[in-house]
């Protein structure tokens, strides 16, 4: 079909409130990790979705927080650039009737920009609908908001409706990216991810945030099959002890975990091979950061 109209649009809001499910949910793939732990996402992703003569460009993006190290900088830095340049801006927020900082800011940001901006509530299905009202009439008063789209980003409700309203924005133009392109991330890149997200799953408090990994190869043999090496680095030795586990039994989970799905998101069979190495106060080393892809481009 041909594209009449295309945009980018920016899905912030702080850690943890749902921006990841958002985005997969919106272009029906799983491009953005997710777990239950803030900071998932460090990177600017972006998310791709032709819809009927309109082509939607997502852009999920890191929590706005309080920044501890030199890659906690670098993910507010991501946040800041995304809002600018962009032709919308969707700010994702829990169900609770009052403004936080995060919010405060990224309201500043929209208004000293310029930026049309759709509020999106999220997780309605654990509020009242008097309770929604309140949070509604919170977020009117702190800006004067294009549209309020109440959203459950897991169960996938309103998220039409957002799309719709979304749509009004988008500039009339070419599509920005090739049909049949989900996202603009290199496929190594969306391996690593995957593999960090089942540490992020499987590990508890903060290892898995000190962890990065990287793709040292990916091949395809001849009868389609991938070869993968992927290296996952700590930041202490007593963490790359419990990353391997009793007799390897973590790293084989995380591996295995991780290889079904590359497997769905290749769309062929990956033998996946992983090591586990130290690289001490790695997230705040600026050349390490961005030799594990998180650059400011």
């Amino acid at each position: 079909m041909e594209i009449k109209k295309s945009g980018m649009i920016a899905v912030v809001g702080r850690p943890n409130v749902g921006k990841s499910t958002l985005t997969n949910a919106l272009v029906g793939e799983k491009i953005a990790i997710v777990t239950n732990k803030p900071q998932t996402t460090r990177n600017r992703i972006c998310a791709i979705l032709d819809r009927g003569g309109s082509q939607f460009v997502f852009m999920d993006t890191p929590g706005l927080h309080r920044a501890r190290t030199r890659l906690g900088e670098y993910m507010v830095g991501v946040v800041r650039q995304s809002v600018a340049g962009v032709d919308a801006a969707v700010l994702l927020v829990e169900p609770i009737a009052s403004v936080g900082a995060p919010e405060g800011e990224l309201i500043g940001q929209m208004k000293e920009l310029g930026v049309p901006a759709v509020l999106a509530i999220n997780k309605i299905d654990t509020v009242k609908k008097e309770e929604l009202l309140e949070v509604m009439r919170a977020y009117g008063q702190a800006h004067d908001f294009a549209a309020i789209v109440p959203i459950s980003a897991r169960e996938g409700e309103g998220v039409e409706e957002l799309l719709d309203v979304v749509e009004q924005f988008l500039p009339e133009g070419p599509r920005l990216f090739p049909e049949d392109m989900v996202t603009d991330q290199p496929e190594r890149q969306v391996c690593a991810e995957i593999v960090r997200e089942k540490l992020l799953l499987c590990l508890d408090k903060e290892i898995p945030h000190g962890t990065a990994v990287e793709i040292t190869r990916f091949s395809e043999r001849e009868d389609g099959v991938i070869d993968l090496d992927a290296v996952i680095y700590c930041e202490k030795s007593s963490h790359k002890g419990i990353i391997i586990g009793k007799g390897g039994a973590m790293l084989k989970k995380i591996g295995a975990l991780a290889r079904g799905d590359i497997e769905r998101f290749m769309g062929t069979k990956v033998f996946l091979q992983t090591w586990v190495k130290i690289k001490e106060n790695w997230r705040d080393n600026a050349n390490l950061i961005k030799n594990f892809g998180y650059r400011d481009e």
